[in-house]
Order: structure tokens, then C-alpha cells, then sequence
């Protein structure tokens, strides 16, 4: 499995010369094909440490609140674990026009810059006197402001390959992603070695313990990932076929270019593509979100236990993850993306309607009043403050179940096991593969044309699903329950289904609509 990024980076840059396809008038050097997949593999790096900046602190932050201002609650939580999407939200948009009329290296540099500061930030927060709790926010949000260099590293790797090699680079570029996701907590519990007190720089004021180390260590990754791009990062395009533009993306393009990429985006299928997208990722971030108060309901589960078992979960599911990533580039070449995008849908939807609580058994009842992740209120941060609170609490004092406050408990059946894991597995399996071919057809459909502000607006609509997917669960869950909470998804996936259908026959290459590259049908 590790030699399938090689050979696909490896694959002709071509296809071959039938009727549709347009010869070349200029050929790509061996120093430039291997130039070109130097600067797109610094990108996989630096879209590794952005998914790590999000996830390193994510599993310190609450402690680390409570630590620097007394102040802060669960509501506020929600806004500095929110802050991040939010940031990226607003960014992601900038960057990516910035990146269609100046040299990428800007963006990248000035963004990655702007998320070492952050993180710097983040570790000098317990310092003024007051009003902590607002420093840590506007850390999270400049992180998150930096991590909108995504759609610049996407747009790149998007024009600076062909359309065969186009899914396995998407691939290897999500596959890079959710390996940040799942080693940035390894490296924070790595940390946690060195103990809430640590040591202390006097002479700079600086306090390196287990809450400010991971954030010190994204600071210097940072840094060397802005010499690296510096070093190596070169200017790269080609069109869809794999032929070198002589003119990059930013400057006055000439004629040649403007002849090559004649004709017009689609416009309905960009639309549909980024609500497709977003649906996606909003699926995903509600079904994070419940993990920890319905195994705690379901399965009478105590925080401790919620916290242990499901971060094994979520690991599996990024491990799973990047097997997924893997093998869709071979299925790619055998069913087409579209066929693939369709099939990862449907795996969602089995796996929410598995998750549907069927027959004549209950869960345990929680009789006694219990504040705690399990009843989420108003803001998905006081699901999230269950994850902190079990090191701090004797749980063989606490009460579990389902609480007495959530009225549907009464009458709603358990979910069993096997139904939660089975679930999981394919929620898991199916999201991996919608997320990559969507964002291997959003690029495909734009073209040749600097996509630069087009991937902003599609990651900028993923952001917002990660801020809203899980507002909406937590309301539906707290009071209507699994049965209304998961049959909405159920339906949500059908609409985004339908819509697949409707834009089906749209969903294809610039190139190939436009009859220069002939592309199997799937």
C-alpha cells in the first residue's frame, strides 16, 4: 500500500494521443517533472501541520482555560473550539484570490507566518493580567485564519497536475490531512509527560509545560515549513492533459492561455459541488460531536470511559481513513469519481440508518440530576467539557445512563453495540470517500484556470459545516433524541443524494466537456 502514491505519481502525465486529445507543442523536461512533484509534496507537509495545529491542543484546551481565567465556561469553550473554523472560514477566501494573481509562495508564507505567531500567542496567554480568556480566543482564530492556506495548497496541487494524476494527488493530499488529525493528540498526550508546572524562562516570562509545548512545537514546524517552502517550492501549471503553460497563474496571461482555457466554468455543478461538500463535512462534525454523549447514554458509559473508548474510536476511523484514502485511487480507475462520490453517500446513509434505535429494549435510566456532556444545552462546548472533566472527578460517585432530563430516555429504544461500531465503520468509510472526490471533482470541473478563490469559497463552506453540524446536533439530540436526531440525517443524505442525481451528467472535467481530453465514463 505505501508504493501506490509513487506509482501514481509516477503514472504518464498524458493520456493517449486519440481524436480528442490535443498534441503537444511544449514537453515537459525531466528536471521540471521532478521539480514540480518537490513543490507538491512540501504542500502534503503543509497541509499535514495544519490539520496538526487544529488537533494538538484540542484535547488540553478546556484545563488550560480553567488554568489562565476563572472565568471561562463551557459556553465560552464552544467559541474558542468554534474560533478555529471561523478563522479558516474567513481566510480561506483570501487566500485563495490572493494565490490567483501573485506567486503562492505569498500566501503560504504570510499564512504559515501568521499561525507560528498564533501559536506563540497561545503559549504567552496566562501572562496579562486579565481578560485571558479572550487572548486564547484570538489565538485559535488567527490559527484557524492561517489554516485558510488550505485552498491555496489545494489550488496548486489542482493546476500543477494533470486530470490523471489529479485524484491520486487529492488522495495523498487528504491522506496527509487525516494523519494530522489523528497524530496531533498523540503528540499533545506525548506532552502531557511534562506535567501541568513544567519549567519556567523567567527572562522572557515563558512557561513550557504540557499546555504550551505542543503549541511551541507547531511554532517551530512552522518555521520550518516556511524555509522549506523557500527552498523548494517552485511556480508549476500545467493543463489538463499535463502540458506546461509557459505563463504562471498571477500576471497578465497570454494568448496561447487564453485560447487553451476557452470556454466557461459550469457554474450549477461549482454550486452544487461545494453544498455536496458541505453536507459532507457537516455529517462527519455532528457525528463527532455525538459520540461522547450517546455512548454515555446508550451504553451507561462514565466520562472517563467515554473519553478513553471514543478517542480509540476516532483514531480507528482516521486510521481507516487513510486506508480509504488509498484504495479509492485504484477504484477511481475503475468506476470513475461521480460513481464513487455516489457510493460513499449511500455507505453514510446505511450507516445513520444502522444507527436508528429499533426494538423493545431501553436504555438505563440516570434518575439523578447530572451536569455533564451528556446534555448539551446551547452550545456544542458543553459537549465538548465532558472530555475534560474525568481526570478531575471520582466517577464511582457519579450516576450513568440516560438522563432522567432528557424526556425521550423514557421511550426511546437503546442502541446496541454492534449497531454503534457497525455504524461507525461505515460512517467512517463513507465520508473518507466522499471527501476526497469531491474535492477531485470540484478541481476537475473549474479547469486549467487559476482555481485559487474558487478552493477558498469550497473550504470555506466545509468550515461552516464544522461550525453548524454540530449546533444542530446537539439541539435535535438533547431534545428529541437519536430516533429524530439520526432520521434527519437519514433524510439530509437522501436530498444530498437527489442532488447527486440531478447534477450527475455535470460532474465532469473542464476539458472533458469541452472535448479536449477524452476521460472514461463512470
Amino acid at each position: 500500500m505505501a508504493n501506490l502514491g509513487v506509482e501514481a505519481e509516477c503514472e504518464p502525465l498524458i493520456g493517449d494521443h486519440t481524436s480528442g486529445s490535443r498534441e503537444w507543442d511544449i514537453i515537459e523536461t525531466q528536471e521540471n517533472y521532478k521539480s514540480r512533484w518537490r513543490s507538491i509534496r512540501i504542500l502534503y507537509l503543509t497541509m499535514f501541520l495544519s490539520s496538526v495545529g487544529f488537533s494538538i491542543v484540542i484535547m488540553s484546551i478546556w484545563p488550560y482555560l480553567q488554568k489562565i481565567d476563572q472565568s471561562a465556561d463551557a459556553s465560552f469553550l464552544g467559541w474558542v473550539i468554534a474560533s478555529f473554523s471561523l478563522g479558516q472560514m474567513v481566510a480561506s477566501p483570501i487566500f485563495g484570490l490572493w494565490s490567483n494573481y501573485r506567486p503562492r509562495k505569498e500566501p503560504l508564507i504570510i499564512s504559515i507566518f501568521i499561525s507560528v505567531a498564533a501559536n506563540c500567542l497561545y503559549a504567552y496567554v496566562h501572562v496579562p493580567a486579565s481578560h485571558n480568556k479572550y487572548y486564547m480566543l484570538i489565538a485559535r482564530g488567527l490559527v484557524g485564519f492561517g489554516a485558510g492556506n488550505v485552498a491555496v495548497v489545494r489550488s496548486y496541487i489542482a493546476g500543477a497536475t494533470s486530470l490523471q494524476e489529479r485524484t491520486s494527488s487529492m488522495a495523498n493530499t487528504s491522506t496527509c490531512q487525516a494523519l494530522g488529525f489523528i497524530l496531533g493528540p498523540v503528540f499533545q498526550t506525548c506532552f502531557a509527560l511534562i506535567g501541568e508546572k513544567g519549567v519556567t524562562w523567567d527572562v522572557i516570562k515563558l512557561q513550557i509545560n504540557m499546555y504550551t509545548a505542543p503549541v511551541l512545537l507547531g511554532a517551530i514546524l512552522g518555521v520550518l515549513n516556511i524555509i522549506l517552502i523557500l527552498a523548494v517550492l517552485r511556480e508549476h501549471r500545467v493543463d489538463d492533459s499535463g502540458q506546461p503553460y509557459k505563463s504562471l497563474n498571477f500576471g497578465a496571461a497570454n494568448t496561447e492561455e487564453v485560447q487553451i482555457s476557452q470556454g466557461n466554468i459550469d457554474q450549477f455543478a461549482v454550486v452544487a459541488t461545494n453544498v455536496l461538500f458541505f453536507v459532507v463535512l457537516f455529517i462527519f462534525a455532528l457525528f463527532e460531536t455525538i459520540l461522547t454523549p450517546l455512548t454515555m447514554d446508550m451504553f451507561a458509559w462514565t466520562q472517563e470511559q467515554a473519553v478513553l473508548y471514543n478517542g480509540i474510536i476516532l483514531a480507528a476511523l482516521g486510521v481507516e481513513a487513510v486506508v480509504v484514502f488509498l484504495g479509492v485511487k485504484l477504484l477511481s480507475k475503475m468506476v470513475g469519481e461521480r460513481a464513487l462520490l455516489l457510493g460513499g453517500l449511500l455507505v453514510v446513509w446505511a450507516g445513520f440508518f444502522i444507527l436508528l434505535p429499533w426494538g423493545n429494549q431501553f436504555p438505563k435510566i440516570q434518575w439523578k440530576d447530572l451536569h455533564n456532556n451528556s446534555i448539551p444545552n446551547t452550545t456544542f462546548g458543553e459537549i465538548m467539557i465532558g472530555l475534560w472533566k474525568s481526570s478531575r472527578e471520582d466517577h464511582n460517585k457519579l450516576p450513568t445512563g440516560c438522563p432522567i432530563e432528557q424526556a425521550w430516555c423514557l421511550y426511546t429504544p437503546v442502541i446496541h453495540m454492534a449497531q454503534f461500531f457497525t455504524s461507525a465503520v461505515l460512517i467512517g468509510m463513507g465520508y473518507s470517500a466522499c471527501n476526497v472526490m469531491s474535492y477531485t471533482l470540484y478541481s476537475k470541473i473549474l479547469g486549467p484556470e487559476p482555481q485559487g478563490i474558487y478552493m477558498g469559497w469550497l473550504t470555506a463552506s466545509g468550515s461552516g459545516a464544522r461550525i453548524l453540524g454540530p449546533v444542530f446536533i446537539s439541539h435535535v439530540y438533547t431534545y428529541l433524541g437519536p430516533r429524530w436526531a439520526f432520521g434527519l440525517v437519514c433524510g439530509i443524505v437522501l436530498l444530498t443524494v437527489t442532488l447527486l442525481g440531478v447534477v450527475y451528467r455535470r460532474l465532469i472535467a473542464f476539458s472533458v466537456r469541452y472535448g479536449r481530453v477524452q476521460e472514461s465514463p463512470s
